[in-house]
């Protein structure tokens, strides 16, 4: 095994980390079946003749059913156990934890031998096959016919820092907060021969999120997707984890429509569904869709359904983002401390000029705000510089009170002398202006109008403009068409809940309100914002859509908007935990 000084210690200790450390998760037996055959990988196939890499073998889920079906294979094309040797460039097996090695090793080591492959053979075969190492560092010469599996799931904070720097070095897509999933598929989709494919069930947040933009970009380029099953909700696992699933299958090459099924049951349906996905010709199968256009440069892909892609590339054609119309989106304070900087408004006892009225998402009532009255210490002047404690006494007295906890923050450590700011700073002319405020989670288009009273807390959104009436804009914020743009840009909780992060919130289309024409700019004020179908008839005359395209919009939006979000006193979601299954994905960018 080839590796650098610095990253051969923590290459050493991900190889003896426990499971959930390494982010091992083992795939169902009929999931691995799908994404062989989704791959192409089947026994009626010349096998001997591919080559085969599984990146992340761990438990032998799927390198023990390729074997299976290469076994089969070669037997069809009359290679037996004494022609053992002839296999010796069919399968690539990569695993850098020690004990699954051994012991995925021993497992093949039985299975050749029934197969009735000599000792010496046996073992000559494992040997070639596989290699304990880290895929992402292991000197692995390709081109493979096919690359599949199940990448582990690990965040950034918990590959060792050296580590960390060495994949960066190599894989361009490493991006922003990316799991270590995604310089996976990078380097899969790198050994894939003219036509091969890739077929990897994995968590889904890059199909849509920020971090996810570089690799999005890389299959788009010079891949093709060519077939996408959403595994949300299904037990494609041998356990219960923390995930969104998806089996993603792409192939090097161009391509121009991708089929796709959402959901299927894995006893009894899948192999159905599988099958008509890989038909030749029409599909036949109502489960089964087929769309063109879902991959488009960097951008979030777009699966939800070929009716709602038509409807979505129209008006990404013929309208502006928000932001090109003259809107900006912004996101509220995070202190690091609430218990500390948040409190009631009138009995924090601080200088008036030191604190502000705080609006929380708990604070948002049916498109109206119900302010509970609380507020948020400033440490901020209104010029940007940090306010000096010797001019405000009681301020001062307030976080000295609290130094020992202030000081703990990361924020602090990076910033001695500015102990006692907030994560973010705060703007204290953000107060006094309009804006909209939308909650980060939620299972519908909440949006309500700040006339200009309350600073917002970090689980809100902001949008202010110098064009738009925010009142019309709040209508089509709460629009279904809304819900539409951010389901099919952004990622969606478990249990429906969308989440209505900047980064969707810009990508959303709409007029110029200087293109507005006067009545329909009434009729869009006017909407009460617990109104659903005076909203959705203005915000569709402002973009002059038809009957047609208005009940996709419609049906796509019943489907997609489901739950509400609860929230603690403090403004926290507070979650059904039997619905949200991937706490990590709380952790998205702003």
């Amino acid at each position: 095994m080839q590796s650098s000084l610095e990253t051969r210690a923590p290459r050493s200790r991900l190889a003896g980390a426990d499971a959930s450390e390494r982010g091992a998760v083992f795939t169902r037996p009929e999931v691995v079946e799908a994404l062989l055959d989704l791959a192409g990988y089947t026994a009626d196939r010349p096998l001997h003749d591919w080559s085969v890499l599984e990146p992340s073998f761990g438990a032998g889920d799927f390198l023990l059913a390729i074997v299976e079906r290469l076994l089969s294979a070669g037997a069809s094309a009359g290679i037996g156990p004494e022609d053992a040797r002839r296999l010796g460039k069919a399968v690539r097996g990569v695993e850098v934890h020690a004990e699954s090695f051994a012991r995925t090793r021993e497992r093949l080591l039985a299975r050749l031998r029934r197969w009735g492959a000599s000792g010496r053979d046996a073992s000559w075969l494992c040997d070639a096959w596989l290699t304990r190492d880290d895929f992402l560092l292991a000197p692995l010469t390709g081109p493979f016919d096919v690359v599949v599996g199940n990448p582990p799931y690990v965040r950034q904070e918990r590959i060792p820092e050296a580590l960390l720097a060495e994949y960066r070095r190599r894989y361009s897509t490493i991006y922003d907060r990316a799991d270590l999933y995604v310089p996976f598929f990078e380097r899969g989709l790198q050994l894939l021969g003219d036509g091969g494919r890739l077929a990897f069930i994995c968590a889904n947040r890059w199909l849509k999120n920020r971090y996810g933009g570089p690799l999005r970009g890389l299959v788009a380029r010079d891949y093709h997707l060519s077939h996408y099953i959403d595994m949300e909700g299904t037990d494609a696992f041998q356990s219960e984890v923390f995930a969104y699933p998806a089996i993603t299958v792409i192939r090097r090459g161009p391509g121009e429509t991708t089929r796709i099924a959402r959901r299927p049951q894995i006893e009894g349906e899948l192999p159905a569904v599988v099958q008509a996905m890989t038909r030749e010709g029409p599909i036949g199968d109502p489960r089964v869709e087929e769309v063109a256009q879902a991959v488009r440069g960097e951008d979030p892909w777009l699966l939800d359904g070929a009716e709602q892609l038509e409807v979505l590339r129209r008006l990404e054609r013929e309208f502006v983002t928000l932001e090109e119309a003259g809107c900006r989106v912004g996101i509220g304070v995070a202190t690091g401390a609430d218990r500390v900087f948040i409190a009631d408004f009138a009995a924090l006892p601080v200088e008036p000029a030191r604190k502000l009225p705080l609006v929380m998402a708990a604070d948002l009532r049916e498109g109206t705000i119900a302010w509970r009255g609380r507020g948020i210490v400033n440490p901020f002047e209104a010029d940007g510089r940090l306010a000096e404690a010797g001019l405000y006494p009681k301020f001062a007295a307030y976080v000295g009170g609290h130094r020992e906890a202030l000081q703990r923050r990361y924020v602090a450590r990076r910033s001695p002398e500015a102990w006692y700011r907030t994560i973010d700073r705060i703007e204290p002319a953000l107060t006094r202006t309009p804006k909209l405020l939308i909650p980060d989670i939620k299972g519908e288009a909440t949006v309500a109008y700040d006339e200009g009273r309350y600073y917002p807390h970090h689980n809100l959104y902001h949008v202010t403009s110098s064009t738009w009436d925010l009142r019309a804009l709040a209508t089509i914020l709460r629009s279904s068409l809304a819900v539409l743009f951010v389901a099919n840009y952004g990622i969606k909780m478990a249990g429906g809940f969308l989440r209505f992060q900047a980064q969707y919130l810009r990508r959303i289309r709409v007029p110029r309100w200087a293109e507005v024409p006067a009545p329909v700019r009434a009729s869009l004020i006017a909407a009460a914002p617990d109104d659903a179908a005076a909203i959705d008839r203005a915000t569709f005359a402002s973009y002059k859509i038809g009957r047609a395209e208005a009940e996709t919009i419609r049906r796509a939006a019943a489907g997609l908007a489901s739950g509400a979000s609860r929230f603690d006193d403090e403004g926290h979601v507070v979650r059904d935990m039997s619905l949200i299954k991937n706490h990590r994905s709380c952790r998205g960018s702003r």
